[in-house]
């Protein structure tokens, strides 16, 4: 008989609970020991569900790992499935556990959104709740795609793109104007009535109501040409032309159509989901995931678990139709959660003819070539990790990395990626503002950086620092000041900073230099370039912002007046960024010295 008195141990305390639960639908909550929730899931059968965690041994190491830390199972029963699809999503967004599905891209899909202004403005964006009341169309899977379609519009409709505080304030057409991006509705260039004509346009061509708009022109043009308006009937016809060639590149898509087309495929442990956009019968594009799934799970359920993650943690838009290449055997209740959740009816389908069987070939066929160089991608990331612990002698799993990139001591920010061995963490990247380190100290910056990270965050099995011995030794001291100890590598460029003339330096002072053919090498470089893009990329951006404001005004020679006259001539801060010294002397009282003078301060 078991002593009262003795401590119960956590392997008998999720046996009594495995034994209390009911093969009832509901969510199950997987704690650690400090009460953390490490992951929810949602069953038909709590007791078959969370059972199956511990009756069999998980080949798939996350999964093991998650099992080796529960120490405690919370359950909340649901009426029904959908109720404990909604329950589980909800605290999925609540607590981001870290053991949940995760896509190594969950960006919120790009929209086009046209705004309920006076003169409304067209323009691009993530997500629907972060910018101003208007029209929305898409999603675009890439910025590429949702980039292309703006420019087409600008070229066809000249509907404005500029911010209202920018719009507000012109006195004189910008630049986009000159090249017959836009009407200049600000400085009153278009009758209001033309302009209206335009955005309706503009909205019809979003929405795929091409032919409509197509008839609607070849009036304007035979009125205009009636009118001997001549100069008007030549732009509608270059517009009439250009929707004919968009129109011919896309007739295979001609019909109507709203859908997204999910195709699963998996091969050698790696899981691929294909997500094609079909709206207003248009192919808007595709994206590949990579979800972090555990691949010991049937199929359909892990398609499941990927269709309920994107449309309740990542898509803002929901299609008539979810068209998959596999029967969801849940369809039914995930049907009704997403009709909770949008408050709109989908189909969800699996088996299509015609038309919608052509996209999903579409998607089938982009599924299998992601995986096809993703397995590529993944037996050389394989083999590299694989070099470096063997150069090490260490085990590794995940590697973080640090850059520091400022212009002369200007907007300096530093960087943290992350890599294991599925690749790029990008979810788990991070930048910093340095706010303290005096302007050009790289050393207290990289001081302040690890400070910041590593107080609240635990160590990785690689620590690599970019830069030489000091570098590692500032990192190394601020590590030891707050109670840590990791394995730190500094990572220096050889001679003349060439790529694969790195050297290694390690905490006890040693150095060891890498062949250029050492896959070890490789991954070191690929760790460290993405660290230095990372950063480059929020600096630039940050010191950007600030010239944009003040940079002018510290340019020798520059006074008020010849501020003044740059910015009008060019449209703007952007427009003297993009001009070369000629364009800049061009303006007048700036001569060539003067504009040597303000192009090297604007670049350098």
């Amino acid at each position: 008989m078991p002593d009262p008195n003795q401590p119960v141990s956590h392997q008998d305390h999720i046996a009594s609970i495995l034994a209390s639960l009911p093969g009832l639908p509901g969510i199950y909550q997987m704690l650690d020991a400090s009460g953390n929730i490490l992951y929810v899931g949602k069953a038909k059968s709590l007791k078959k569900r969370v059972a199956s965690y511990f009756i069999k041994n998980h080949e798939y190491p996350k999964t093991r790992l998650l099992v080796s830390k529960i120490r405690d199972i919370e359950v909340i029963l649901t009426r029904s499935e959908t109720e404990a699809l909604l329950l589980e999503q909800n605290l999925i967004k609540t607590h981001t556990p870290p053991y949940n599905v995760t896509l190594r891209d969950d960006k919120s899909y790009l929209y086009i959104y046209v705004t309920g202004d006076k003169y409304p403005r067209i323009a691009v964006g993530r997500g629907k709740g972060k910018h101003q009341k208007g029209r929305f169309f898409g999603p675009f899977p890439s910025a590429n795609s949702a980039r292309e379609t703006l420019e087409i519009l600008q070229k066809l409709f000249q509907v404005r793109q500029c911010t209202n505080s920018y719009f507000a304030s012109r006195q004189r057409p910008c630049l986009q104007y000159q090249i017959k991006r836009c009407k200049a509705p600000c400085v009153g260039l278009v009758p209001d009535e033309t302009y209206q004509q335009d955005v309706e346009s503009t909205l019809k061509f979003l929405s795929g109501d091409s032919r409509d708009l197509d008839k609607k022109l070849q009036i304007q043009m035979h009125e205009a040409a009636e009118a001997l308006q001549f100069e008007k009937a030549a732009s509608i016809r270059n517009q009439l032309t250009m929707l004919k060639e968009i129109q011919s590149r896309q007739a295979i898509y001609s019909l109507g159509g709203e859908a997204d087309i999910i195709a699963f495929g998996r091969e050698a442990g790696v899981i691929c989901v294909h997500v094609l956009n079909v709206r207003g019968g248009r192919v808007l594009g595709g994206k590949n995931f990579f979800p972090d799934l555990d691949p010991d799970l049937d199929e359909t359920e892990l398609l499941s678990h990927f269709v309920a993650y994107f449309y309740f943690q990542v898509a803002d838009d929901l299609p008539k139709e979810i068209i998959t290449s596999l029967p969801l055997e849940d369809a039914s209740a995930m049907s009704d959660a997403l009709f909770e959740r949008f408050e709109r009816r989908v189909q969800i389908k699996s088996r299509v003819r015609d038309l919608r069987a052509e996209w999903l070939d579409i998607a089938r066929i982009n599924v299998e070539n992601a995986l096809t160089q993703r397995l590529a991608d993944h037996r050389e990331l394989h083999t590299r990790f694989d070099a470096l612990v063997a150069e090490l002698g260490r085990p590794l799993d995940r590697i973080e990395c640090f850059d520091i990139s400022h212009t002369g001591g200007e907007a300096t920010t530093a960087s943290c990626v992350v890599f294991d061995i599925g690749g790029a963490r990008k979810r788990d990247y991070r930048q910093y503002d340095i706010l303290e380190a005096a302007a050009g100290d790289d050393y207290a910056a990289m001081r302040e950086v690890i400070r910041r990270r590593y107080t609240k965050h635990d160590l990785p099995d690689l620590l690599l620092i970019d830069g030489g011995k000091g570098q590692l030794n500032q990192a190394l001291e601020v590590l030891e000041e707050i109670g840590k100890n990791g394995f730190v590598v500094g990572v220096s460029k050889g001679e003349g900073r060439k790529g694969g003339l790195e050297t290694l330096h390690f905490a006890d002072g040693s150095k060891k230099l890498l062949g250029l053919e050492s896959k070890a090498l490789h991954l070191i470089m690929q760790v460290r370039d993405e660290a230095h893009r990372f950063a480059i990329t929020k600096h630039r951006a940050k010191r950007d912002k600030k010239r944009g404001s003040s940079v002018l005004e510290v340019i020798p020679g520059l006074g008020k007046k010849r501020r003044r006259d740059l910015l009008n001539h060019f449209g703007g801060i952007q427009g003297v960024l993009k001009a070369s010294e000629r364009d800049i002397a061009q303006v007048d009282g700036i001569g060539l010295v003067i504009a040597k003078t303000i192009y090297k301060s604007l670049h350098n």
